[in-house]
């Protein structure tokens, strides 16, 4: 007999004696009674004594086989009628502490057990949503808003984050913040600055999304299909669905651990198809670099090898050369010249490694797979780092010109700098855009560089590089197109910032339409002038809607389109016009318009960590526009036409109070301005003309001393 039944049956047991007792004693006053006195009747009611009860706990042990005390008591426990032995009321979602957790019953558990999971967080979403969730949590709320009594309420969402509205996102197919936000219709009433999540648009919204039932969301709220059939003036929306080409037409190599970098295999996603593909040469030296990072990386035996080494004046590498880049001035010159190192590195077999400091921690993911590009922490920085004239003394073209590197010397010093930033000193640049020495400079093991330059057209300058470089880049204005894909992936925290804005106000839309506003000096430039040259570009560009002022209602449509407007700039004057124009009459074709701006700091913040991190989110967002217009000389517009394969319409710069007419020229390329290029012939030591020398090299639309990388043939398509 089994543990279960062995209590059952001494408990019937002794019921069959109790009762056997208690009939016996019946019987015996009714023989008294009745007279009887034969002992065959005595044994008859002896046997009937005993069989009665007998009969009876066989009938009810065997009548139920699947009977159990455990099941019985687990029946009374869910009754109420029964206290479970040794529970501890005080924390009721713990089972027992004499049962097994893995002998408990599914349907006997508390709330909060059915799933395995611990009871202090039953309603936890599962673990592989964990990665997603956690985006913003150690630096924003959730409605993006920083935990501070600053006026600048940066990526908030304009509400208050206990009741935070843009739930977490982790992808494109999800529909839950078009469910929860009325975009445009809430207005930070508290604080002057708008958030990164509902910009100040709430007061003048007439936008898609605003008053569109959820059952209509199946057009819009899912990434990829974003883009519905339309008839877009813009010849950059050709596909009405996005296909999922995560590795970029192999762009990217494939194994990274997705959750750890979200954007990676995402991005895709939320972009068209790029019409550029990157060469088969171009994926075979990313291939090669990666196998190379991956062997010298940190803390590998040759990178421990070539870091004691740097100890010593002079030394050898121990078989890899490294390339460390040093970031100086914003963030945008910041992408770009890192950009244009890691092509230097690509071109010379240098691992890269980078010293983001802590203004640039947790804005961009690991590029390469099985390794790191951080410089590690206990990586000695010297005064060098932050010296300039300590730099330009150990700089490359002084030790050149000092002899204190020179053919003749055995043993070269172990580390030296490249000074490539715009400064007056010229030294580096001199040595590095005429290659001077270019057998001596491999040699030197650690090779530290410093600029704010998207340098990358100078390799096509120079002989060394100039035939590898155009195998590499057959299409020559795709280089920051295919680096800036390939390095730059927003960090998880950044993706958040992205995603939620972007499905939030522009996903539904149409037409996205990127308005990137620099006012580089308010002491000679107005604001206000500024916005009436941008309104004179839209307007003689056709890149915004007209308003229908003798209209008050726009004519109703079943087709009605849909523009979305993303207006990034420091100040709020020209979304709060562009916005309070379309809320005030209808367009004239009967679009609907929303107009959003994600923050406006006033001030461009160096050194502010949360400051690049909103900056980084807005370049990207502006890099998901179809119509992209830029400002003169900004390296954040560099950056969105770059990684979006755009060529803009770029805003002339405003010198001493002068404009000019027209007010704005299509880009001729997508590719960024190098400001400082080289102006010296190395070979007939003359001054040069940098911008006259290739049919792929011109002088930039927005600095007239300034070349950029453009098609084969000048006369492009525009």
């Amino acid at each position: 007999m089994n543990n279960v039944k062995r209590p059952m049956f001494l408990f019937l047991w002794g019921l069959q004696v109790k009762l056997r007792q208690e009939i016996m004693e019946i019987f015996e006053v009714v023989k008294d009674k009745l007279g009887f006195d034969s002992k065959r009747y005595s044994t008859l009611l002896l046997v009937c004594a005993i069989a009665l009860p007998v009969s009876f706990m066989i009938l009810i042990m065997y009548q139920n086989p699947s009977f159990d005390l455990s099941g019985g008591l687990a029946k009374a426990e869910k009754s109420g009628n029964v206290p479970i032995i040794n529970a501890d009321f005080k924390n009721d979602s713990s089972p027992p502490a004499f049962i097994p957790d893995g002998r408990l019953r599914k349907r006997h558990l508390p709330p909060g057990f059915g799933n395995g999971t611990s009871s202090k967080n039953n309603s936890l979403p599962h673990a592989n949503e964990t990665d997603e969730k956690k985006q913003l949590n150690r630096t924003l709320s959730p409605g993006f808003r920083k935990e501070s009594g600053s006026r600048n309420d940066s990526f908030g969402n304009g509400t208050s984050s206990k009741n935070n509205s843009l739930p977490h996102t982790s992808g494109p197919n999800e529909k839950e913040l078009n469910r929860t936000l009325a975009p445009g219709f809430r207005k930070e009433s508290s604080s002057r600055k708008d958030s990164f999540g509902n910009g100040a648009s709430s007061k003048y919204n007439s936008s898609p999304n605003a008053g569109r039932p959820d059952e209509k969301q199946d057009n819009g709220t899912s990434a990829p299909e974003f883009l519905k059939e339309s008839d877009s003036r813009n010849d950059s929306s050709q596909s009405t669905r996005m296909p999922d080409d995560k590795l970029l037409d192999g762009l990217l190599a494939p194994g990274f651990d997705e959750r750890s970098c979200l954007s990676r295999y995402r991005s895709s996603l939320f972009r068209k198809t790029s019409p550029h593909k990157p060469s088969s040469y171009l994926l075979s030296k990313l291939r090669r670099y990666e196998d190379l990072h991956k062997r010298c990386g940190p803390h590998t035996k040759p990178y421990n090898k070539a870091f004691k080494r740097l100890k010593y004046s002079h030394g050898s590498s121990g078989g890899c050369n490294y390339l460390v880049w040093i970031p100086v001035n914003g963030l945008g010159n910041r992408m770009i010249s890192l950009a244009s190192t890691f092509l230097y590195a690509l071109l010379t077999d240098r691992v890269l490694l980078v010293e983001l400091g802590n203004d640039m921690s947790d804005l961009f993911c690991e590029p390469f797979p099985n390794s790191s590009w951080m410089l590690p922490k206990n990586f000695p920085r010297g005064v060098e780092f932050r010296s300039p004239d300590k730099r330009h003394a150990r700089g490359y073209g002084n030790q050149l010109k000092n002899g204190i590197i020179n053919e003749s010397m055995e043993s070269l010093p172990s580390y030296t700098f490249l000074n490539l930033d715009h400064s007056h000193y010229d030294l580096d640049r001199l040595s590095f855009y005429c290659n001077q020495n270019p057998t001596l400079l491999r040699k030197v093991p650690w090779l530290f560089l410093i600029s704010d330059q998207y340098f990358a057209p100078s390799f096509f300058l120079t002989p060394t590089f100039k035939k590898e470089v155009q195998r590499m880049f057959p299409e020559k204005e795709t280089v920051f197109h295919h680096l800036g894909r390939y390095l730059f992936h927003p960090s998880n925290e950044a993706w958040g910032l992205i995603i939620r804005f972007y499905q939030a106000y522009l996903a539904k839309a149409d037409e996205r339409i990127g308005l990137q506003i620099r006012v580089f000096n308010t002491k000679t430039t107005t604001v206000q002038t500024v916005l009436d040259e941008l309104l004179k570009c839209t307007q003689k560009e056709k890149l915004l809607p007209q308003v229908d002022p003798q209209s008050p209602v726009a004519t109703p449509s079943k087709n009605q389109r849909s523009k979305a407007i993303l207006v990034t700039s420091l100040y709020t004057e020209f979304f709060e016009n562009i916005s309070s124009t379309y809320w005030a009459k209808p367009t004239v074709t009967g679009e609907a318009i929303g107009v959003y701006q994600p923050s406006h700091e006033e001030i461009q913040h160096f050194g502010d960590n949360m400051h690049n991190m909103k900056a980084w989110a807005e370049m990207y967002l502006l890099s998901l526009s179809d119509v992209l217009v830029t400002s003169a000389w900004s390296t954040f517009g560099y950056v969105a036409q770059g990684l979006g394969g755009l060529k803009p319409w770029v805003l002339y710069k405003i010198e001493q109070g002068n404009t000019r007419n027209p007010s704005c020229v299509r880009d001729l390329s997508m590719e960024p301005c190098f400001h400082f290029p080289p102006t010296y012939d190395c070979r007939t030591k003359t001054k040069m003309n940098a911008g006259s020398l290739f049919p792929y090299l011109k002088y930039c639309e927005d600095l007239d001393w300034g070349v950029k990388l453009v098609g084969d043939h000048q006369e492009l398509q525009l």
